[in-house]
């Protein structure tokens, strides 16, 4: 069994090649040719010569898929090609190996996030070709999305493939411990309305900032109704923006938006929580006030007794020699989408949630071989046949 595919040497080069090719966030989202050009150009070329399957979606979502269909047994790894953008990080992109005080590490945008998962799946995907040993479909999937927080780019995948798997890898950084659990997330508006008039006369009209005032002490003290979960504790809502209209000095604004992030636990459903939030909203008056969804992430639990939680342990103690530790990440992810269909997910991979976004991103080298390894044995845990 040849393991070049699993070198550190051949892990490192692509790693550091898909960190010179930048594929950051900006206002076009999905549609943006960087990130395109990075899943055409710079990621579907390293499966250049592997027996596969290899087509895009109508989002430009890439899909590559190898092994029997009719064995009842599937694995889909999902990545992210959109990074967070360079930011105030000094040389993004130079991919560049350092030194550190726990060993060498790769130094770049999208290493602790996004990237180095991404380049370990890819490794273990092109070994686990190569062996020719597949006993059931194996799906590598490479999406558009990654720093947008909606399901849209793995909805997208899931409409072009002829049946849904059974177990996924979600490919970001977990610090190599395995995301058992995520909170979901919807996004809305609170649309305050008032009445415009010159800010030297403020009697004629109604301003919608004083309105705002309200709603956010009214949800600011807001019981959302909901126990708290063992490992996330309670649930919570956060204003995270906030805008005021019609742009124009000396005026009394007639609309104000306050954005809000609603973070959901475990069995939460979406629209339930936002219609309790909608209902707690009572603004007299002259005011009026409207909420508007927008995006939501669904939330995602694995039990800790379920078969495929014991083959990632399997899998990660075959590669390390170590049981994984176990997390509940706060953040969201396209787990949540796979939970809500009944199919298993979690999130897995190298590289440590506290550097995402950071100036300072980087990710451990033995932390990365380790978990490419790792996929590689979870792949043979996932599709192998079972042992009379």
């Amino acid at each position: 069994m040849s393991h070049d595919a699993l070198s550190e040497t051949k892990l490192l080069a692509t790693l550091q090649a898909f960190v010179r090719f930048p594929s950051q966030q900006t206002e076009l989202h999905e549609d943006d040719p960087e990130v395109k050009a990075f899943i055409r150009e710079c990621a579907a070329p390293e499966l250049e010569g592997l027996e596969v399957a290899l087509h895009y979606d109508e989002m430009g979502n890439l899909i590559a898929e190898a092994g029997p269909t009719d064995t009842g047994r599937s694995l889909m790894f999902v990545g992210y090609a959109m990074t967070h953008p360079a930011a105030r990080m000094q040389e993004p992109f130079s991919a560049t190996v350092i030194d550190t005080p726990r060993g060498r590490a790769v130094r770049g945008r999208g290493v602790a996030e996004q990237k180095t998962a991404l380049a370990a799946a890819f490794g273990a995907f092109t070994q686990a070709v190569r062996d020719g040993q597949l006993g059931g479909r194996l799906t590598l999937v490479l999406t558009t999305a990654g720093e947008t927080g909606r399901h849209d780019a793995i909805a997208c995948v899931m409409k072009s493939l002829p049946q849904p798997p059974r177990h996924v890898v979600i490919l970001v950084g977990t610090d190599n411990r395995i995301a058992i659990g995520n909170k979901g997330r919807i996004d809305f508006d609170v649309v305050i309305k008032g009445k415009t008039s010159h800010s030297s006369a403020p009697w004629h009209g109604v301003n919608a900032i004083a309105g705002a005032q309200r709603v956010l002490a009214q949800l600011d003290s807001l019981d959302l109704g909901v126990a708290d979960h063992p490992a996330f504790g309670p649930a919570t809502l956060t204003p995270t923006a906030i805008d005021s209209s019609p742009k124009a000095t000396h005026t009394v604004p007639d609309t104000v938006t306050i954005t809000y992030d609603r973070r959901l636990l475990p069995g939460e459903k979406p629209d339930a929580a936002l219609a309790s939030i909608q209902k707690a909203i009572t603004l007299e008056s002259p005011w009026q006030a409207t909420c508007k969804p927008g995006p939501v992430m669904y939330p995602n639990e694995l039990p800790l007794d379920s078969a495929y939680y014991q083959n990632l342990k399997a899998a990660y103690q075959k590669a390390s020699g170590q049981q994984p530790e176990t997390m509940h990440c706060n953040f969201a992810l396209d787990a949540g989408y796979f939970c809500r269909q009944g199919i298993d997910a979690v999130m897995w991979g190298p590289g440590e949630v506290d550097q995402f976004h950071s100036s300072e991103e980087h990710v451990l080298v033995s932390d990365f071989v380790t978990m490419a390894n790792a996929y590689c044995a979870l792949i043979a845990e996932c599709l192998s046949a079972p042992t009379p």
